[in-house]
């Protein structure tokens, strides 16, 4: 019987591509909640579906080249992968809570040109965007240039995308549509919550 060269690489690989799942589906349902924050700070949909999507990926975009160059290597990959998802949950909190204080600032400055609000808003959307790009590049590290390395970046990769797809579906046929904002984002904030603790969990007993 032949080997695949996926048969050779870490074993804890495939509980990794339901991390991805989960951190794809966290992201498409911030995003679907913070364009619906967008619309009532910026007061524009089409204003803010251009601001969400060109933040969103130009956040991806920078986090992915310039933040793991600002990272220790020496730090274990999952568990910088861990401290990006708390971070990105600890974001859409503040997102959630911080949006209407930002309309706030507007209304006491004067309502504002509609190029400064989109100014801010893209401002409050950056750090949580850079993280969510900088996730894939700090498990890259963990995984070896070999065949069988390359093959999982690029299931990693699908998965991810695979979880944005469910992520999408459930924020915007159940979690927004029963729900509300604040739930939609409690439900982003476990995934990534529990992302970052069963990464943390794999990391114990791995090595870097």
């Amino acid at each position: 019987r032949s080997t695949s060269p996926l048969d050779t690489a870490n074993p804890f690989f495939p509980a990794l591509l339901l991390l991805f799942v989960g951190s794809g589906c966290a992201a498409l349902i911030y995003e679907i909640v913070w364009f619906q924050l967008l619309q009532l700070v910026i007061g524009s949909s089409a204003v803010s579906l251009g601001v969400l999507l060109g933040t969103f990926m130009g956040g991806m975009c920078l986090g992915s080249f310039v933040l793991p160059r600002f990272i220790d290597v020496r730090h274990h990959p999952l568990r910088v992968y861990a401290v990006l998802e708390l971070g990105i949950g600890l974001m859409g909190l503040l997102l959630l809570f911080g949006m209407p204080l930002v309309n706030g600032i507007y209304a006491w400055v004067g309502g504002g040109h509609i190029v400064f609000r989109a100014l801010i808003a893209a401002l409050c959307l950056l750090p949580p965007t850079l993280m969510m790009g900088a996730t894939l590049p700090a498990i890259a590290r963990w995984v070896q240039s070999t065949p069988a390395g390359v093959s999982w970046l690029g299931f990693f990769y699908g998965s991810n995308i695979a979880g944005a797809v469910l992520g999408s579906l459930l924020a915007g046929f159940y979690l927004l549509r029963v729900f509300d904002m604040a739930v939609a984002t409690y439900a982003a904030v476990a995934l990534n919550v529990l992302v970052a603790v069963v990464g943390l969990a794999i990391a114990k007993v791995t090595t870097h």
